[in-house]
């Protein structure tokens, strides 16, 4: 072997002193290495799992909060709804109320002007009665007696007036 240019004893020392330097290395830096790795590698898969539950998390919580908002929404349409409602109510009440408060204005306006009216004619018939006994006086050139002429003529008028009515 010696013709090929080996040199056995020279291999095996070679060899022998690979085998230790490797078995060292191994022992030495390998297996340190490869743990150092491992715990690496652990963390970085750790990392990805908590990021993993905090993007779940925070699309659970953004859908949370987009049906806290729809709900808000919807609470607050309802709400704007009942006062809408409630400000019709109050509209049409206070209409209601100011035709009750017109129709018994107009009422007792009407009432009054009857009154009135009456007291108009009242005074209209007294004042008749005095000018019919004042004439009376002057044709027959005389005083009569007045309250009995004025009852006289109340009742004339009286009767008068019930024929109109009928």
């Amino acid at each position: 072997m010696e013709k090929l240019g080996l040199n056995i004893p020279e291999m095996l020392t070679q060899l022998i002193t690979f085998l230790i330097v490797f078995g060292l290395l191994y022992k030495v830096a390998f297996k340190p290495l490869t743990r150092m790795l491992d715990a690496r590698s652990e963390k970085i898969k750790e990392s990805l799992e908590q990021a993993e539950t905090v993007k779940k998390q925070a699309a659970s919580a953004e859908d949370e909060i987009k049906k806290q908002m729809a709900q808000a929404a919807r609470e607050a349409q309802e709400r704007l709804a009942r006062i809408e409602k409630t400000g019709e109510d109050l509209k049409s009440k206070a209409r209601e109320d100011a035709h009750k408060e017109a129709d018994a204005l107009i009422l007792r306006a009407r009432g009054e002007i009857q009154h009135e009216r009456d007291q108009a004619v009242n005074e209209l018939r007294k004042e008749f009665a005095d000018l019919t006994i004042l004439a009376a006086e002057k044709v027959i050139d005389k005083s009569l007696d007045k309250q009995a002429h004025r009852d006289l003529v109340q009742k004339v008028l009286e009767e008068s007036s019930g024929l109109k009515k009928e």
